[in-house]
């Protein structure tokens, strides 16, 4: 189920509402991929030999490659009539609280907690915490802001 709105100017009646996202899994060419394109080419990210003995038992993802999937683990999650397009207005602030180690499945869980007008549209501050399946803690807590335009 998702967050729903008629408009951008009736989101903040639905401050407080959550939603959350199916599973997704991290995989070694994913983190692969991440670590060629950010050229963060740690061992604890692509060795898995080395990384097998190491803190974690196995590789992990970059806690960036967590955050960078942001988008698509919320996917979905918000809906709101009249908005012409919604955008990333920024991170307020974000905590990396454990490793997703390869193989692991995550989804993301959104509550809406503000909403403030502005001229471009609606700035919506969203808490979203990652969590890992099976795991006690969630990888990260992200507070995002989210800019709803109203279509014209």
């Amino acid at each position: 189920m998702s967050i729903a709105a008629s408009s951008p100017a009736t989101l903040a009646g639905a401050i407080g509402e959550t939603a959350t996202g199916e599973w997704f899994a991290i995989d070694q060419e994913r983190i692969q991929a991440f670590a060629d394109a950010t050229e963060d080419w740690q061992w604890i990210h692509l060795d898995a030999d080395r990384a097998a003995s190491g803190p974690f038992g196995a590789t992990i993802a970059h806690g960036y490659l967590t955050l960078s999937l942001l988008p698509r683990l919320t996917a979905g999650l918000i809906a709101v009539d009249g908005a012409a397009m919604v955008v990333n207005y920024g991170l307020d602030k974000v905590r990396f609280l454990q490793p997703v180690t390869v193989g692991s499945r995550v989804r993301a869980v959104t509550e809406l907690v503000s909403v403030e007008p502005g001229p471009a549209g609606y700035r919506a501050g969203l808490r979203t915490t990652v969590e890992i399946e099976g795991a006690s803690k969630p990888a990260l807590i992200a507070e995002t802001i989210g800019l709803f335009v109203p279509a014209a």
